[in-house]
């Protein structure tokens, strides 16, 4: 069975910085991306960034881009997300998402499996 376990939320003032991580496991890491997802309170769910594990490219959406990034060890079969510069417009419930490929923008059908789901708050 496919896992990712994705601890890492929490509550963090304007301007921190927070890095959650993924950790996946039951298929083949190097053949897929892994994505991350949030969704903020009436909101949809959007894609944030993905890498893909084969050859490392990767994804942002354009209101993350130059705060987060995305880095994969796939020795580990884990998945990072790094945010800094965080705002409280980034608060949301992020999702780690595997078996999955990156698109441009990233959607939800495009990948298999999903985490559990974190909480980031950020306060002003």
């Amino acid at each position: 069975d496919v896992q990712l376990q994705a601890p890492g939320g929490g509550l963090v003032q304007a301007g921190g910085s927070l890095r959650l991580s993924c950790a996946a496991s039951g298929f083949t890491f190097d053949d897929y991306a892994i994505g991350w997802f949030r969704q903020a309170p009436g909101k949809e769910r959007e894609g944030v960034s993905c890498i893909s594990s084969s050859d490392g490219s990767t994804y942002y959406t354009d209101s993350v881009k130059g705060r987060f990034t995305i880095s994969s060890d796939n020795a580990k079969n884990t998945v990072y997300l790094q945010m800094n510069s965080l705002k409280p417009e980034d608060t949301a419930v992020y999702y780690c998402a595997a078996e999955g490929f990156c698109a441009a923008p990233m959607a939800t059908v495009d990948f298999g499996s999903w985490g559990q789901g974190t909480q980031l708050t950020v306060s002003s």
